[in-house]
């Protein structure tokens, strides 16, 4: 999967053209020109022939106008404001599953479940301040994660996505944009279905090796609606040798944990959308070539347009995203704040397990190189927000959270949550002793290579997170 989002690449090398000028890159070869020449072509034209541009609408029209419902009979499509069609994206994703097969849960596997999540709900009352947050414990398939989680996905991407499709058609060279208004509408249009199928089959991948609601740190279901994924679960386990009870509980007391901090900090949510929608207003794609890329398409062929925008013919995407500094600021911000969900999560999971899970470290360990390593829901996270998470500030924070229990206690600890400008920054977790002695030089001191990780392992020196990382693969 790429990292980048939908389908867009970063540039070639620039002395690496693709075979894309040489000449024979299809029907426009030859003549600069769509559909491969100029006879009758107005100067300055950049598409070619007017009437081939009228033929060539008609024909787009009949093509969109011959896509399947993506519903069932009756049911509207529901549309973003991105352009993208989400309800086409969940029937891709259910459709992918479907293919592997998916079946329902059994009912002894959904006891399981919700025995395990209602336990370990009540092992973290030991653990923290926060009450429960699980309002329904569930045991669910890969199409019923799909179905109860799409809506968020669709929430969380939109500010990206709408950027994305907007930018198919802005930023052209003026005497460009001036004659292509019917051309540049339909090459948004063609690009809000593409990122639409591209977003189904990432989720529908994505569904296939989750574990519950919570793998990016968000309730992707609501908070209060609190499942795990008997099929996840299973994946987890593999290669353990760690009873299949034990390993449910752990997992479970993750995905309960999560659910209390959003179901008692309710600017949370709120919060991410906002770090999100920040970053997607400081995307900026260039569009130098984007003229050049035009000009090479049949303009006569919709379904050569098509092929293009999903990655085909070898073209390298017809936008390429460019980092700026509002963006960069607006990542690293949303970073921390992960971070810091991450390491309270396991913060608080690792006490209220100890002494009742005779594997929790082991457990903790293979979820944090899971993390480290990039497990299936940050691959995803980072091709639809171009967003990782890294190890050592996920070290680092589940540090600065026990550092922060040892010297003022669960309760203030908890207490830091209260309120967003009372959190710590990305700087506070490189200067941990200073944002837990408020700054003071009095109070507790504490060296963070000296602390233990959250599960209770020793923390490892710097330049030991490349090891970890080699040693997860």
């Amino acid at each position: 999967m790429s990292d980048l989002p939908f389908g867009f690449s970063m540039p070639n090398d620039p002395d690496d053209e693709s075979g894309r000028r040489s000449g024979d890159s299809g029907s426009g070869a030859g003549s600069g020109r769509p559909g491969g020449g100029d006879s009758g072509t107005p100067d300055g034209f950049p598409f070619g022939n007017p009437q081939q541009m009228a033929d060539m609408l008609r024909q787009f029209a009949d093509m969109m106008s011959s896509q399947p419902s993506p519903g069932p009979a009756g049911e509207s499509a529901t549309s973003s404001t991105s352009g993208i069609n989400w309800d086409m994206a969940k029937n891709i994703a259910r459709h992918s599953v479907s293919q592997i097969g998916d079946p329902s849960v059994p009912p002894a596997d959904y006891a399981r479940i919700e025995e395990a999540l209602r336990l370990a709900d009540l092992w973290l009352d030991q653990a923290t301040d926060l009450p429960s947050g699980i309002q329904t414990a569930q045991a669910w398939s890969r199409s019923e994660w799909i179905e109860k989680t799409m809506a968020t996905w669709a929430q969380l991407c939109d500010p990206l996505t709408a950027k994305t499709v907007q930018a198919m058609g802005q930023n052209l060279p003026e005497e460009m944009a001036s004659m292509a208004g019917p051309l540049l509408g339909m090459i948004q249009q063609m690009g809000g279905m593409m990122v639409g199928q591209q977003a189904g089959q990432a989720i529908g991948g994505l569904a296939q090796e989750v574990i519950g609601t919570s793998d990016i740190g968000l309730p992707l279901a609501g908070e209060g609606n609190a499942a795990l994924l008997p099929s996840g679960v299973e994946k987890f386990s593999e290669g353990l040798e760690i009873p299949a009870d034990e390993v449910r509980l752990y997992l479970a007391a993750r995905e309960a944990a999560v659910h209390r901090l959003y179901s008692h900090v309710p600017w949370l949510r709120s919060h991410l959308s906002r770090l999100v929608e920040e970053y997607a207003a400081g995307m900026s794609y260039d569009v130098s070539g984007l003229e050049d890329k035009l000009g090479e398409i049949d303009l006569t062929n919709p379904e050569a347009i098509q092929e293009m925008m999903s990655g085909g013919m070898g073209a390298e995407g017809l936008l390429q995203p460019e980092d700026t500094p509002q963006q960069k600021a607006a990542l690293g911000r949303l970073e921390t704040t992960l971070a810091l969900i991450e390491g309270w999560v396991a913060t608080v999971v690792a006490k209220a397990v100890d002494g009742r899970l005779p594997q929790a470290g082991a457990l903790a360990e293979t979820t944090r190189r899971r993390r480290a390593t990039g497990g299936p829901a940050e691959h995803t996270f980072a091709a639809l927000v171009g967003l990782e998470l890294r190890p050592r500030r996920l070290r680092e924070a589940g540090a600065l959270w026990s550092a922060l229990e040892e010297a003022r206690g669960v309760e203030g600890r908890d207490a830091v949550w209260q309120h967003p400008d009372l959190m710590p920054s990305g700087d506070d977790l490189d200067d941990p002793n200073g944002f837990v002695n408020g700054g003071s030089d009095e109070g507790v001191d504490f060296d963070i290579s000296s602390l233990t990780d959250p599960d209770g392992t020793e923390r490892s020196k710097p330049g030991d997170e490349d090891q970890d990382e080699k040693g997860g693969e």
